[in-house]
């Protein structure tokens, strides 16, 4: 469909045409391998550093610095998390293993991201879309918190039996998350006691299971680059620099990121609408 629109509308495609230099003159000049061309406008639409092996570069952010535009620091996003060596060591073998829980950043009520969904664990880390989600919100360093079990209470059933030990909230648990995962889980954070007391303790960490990840696996495996042209720098109406007239930035380069689910699509598509409708 785009590209029947694009030949009804008589666009030209070029390509591998390697961008040498961009100068602004009286116009906007482009110099590639093969050619030149020149016009009164400049739309910037490269996209972001995300998956590399595709052809993602820094250009878009090359030019933007080339013209006085604000950058705010690019870094991967909707990425998978690595855990350091020790949790590795603890989960990683369980790779294939999902789960529905909740993953938040930030201390307890933190409403700067929250998700309900699926959470793999894979053979270095942690994924699905929970985990992609909330990496866009993740800071370097700091933990994220991960409901195993949203909306229940697992230590009511412990409470209820007579003889309360590790078999009674293996029982409980196994109703909860998969049965490996369940086990491993319990093997590694064994209430030291069975007291009311140390089941409630218990039943917070059933909720709050805070968990460091040591990096992401970077633009290799991010979806989307979250960072770039700062907003401020921009109209939001037309996508146009404030302080150079003609020239547009659109789609990832841009420091807009999307959700799952076609977020990202649509605002590159409707960036693009806008720059183009101003011109």
């Amino acid at each position: 469909m785009l590209a029947a629109e694009c030949a009804a509308a008589g666009v030209q495609i070029f390509l591998k045409s390697k961008v040498r230099e961009v100068v602004r003159t009286t116009e906007f000049i482009v110099g590639t391998d093969s050619a030149e061309f020149r016009a009164p406008a400049l739309i910037v639409a490269t996209g972001g550093l995300s998956i590399p092996k595709m052809g993602a570069t820094a250009l878009g952010y090359d030019l933007a610095r080339q013209f006085g535009v604000g950058i705010v620091e690019p870094r991967p996003a909707l990425v998978p998390f690595v855990l350091n060596a020790k949790d590795r060591k603890d989960y990683c073998d369980l790779s294939g293993v999902s789960a529905e829980v909740v993953v938040a950043v930030g201390g307890a009520g933190a409403r700067n991201g929250s998700f309900r969904e699926k959470m793999l664990i894979t053979h270095r880390g942690l994924s699905g879309p929970a985990i992609l989600q909330i990496s866009s919100y993740w800071e370097r360093g700091k933990s994220i918190r991960i409901d195993l079990a949203p909306g229940r209470e697992v230590t009511a059933a412990i409470r209820d039996v007579t003889v309360r030990n590790i078999g009674a909230a293996r029982a409980a648990f196994l109703g909860i998350l998969p049965k490996r995962f369940a086990e491993r889980w319990l093997e590694l954070h064994e209430p030291r006691s069975w007291t009311n007391q140390a089941l409630a303790e218990f039943e917070r960490q059933v909720h709050e299971w805070r968990i460091t990840p040591s990096d992401t696996e970077g633009y290799e495996k991010a979806e989307v680059t979250a960072g770039g042209v700062d907003t401020e720098e921009l109209s939001s109406k037309t996508m146009e620099m404030r302080k150079v007239p003609g020239l547009f930035f659109i789609g990832e380069v841009v420091d807009v990121t999307g959700h799952l689910g076609g977020f990202n699509f649509q605002w590159a598509w409707a960036s693009g609408a806008a720059a183009g409708r101003a011109l």
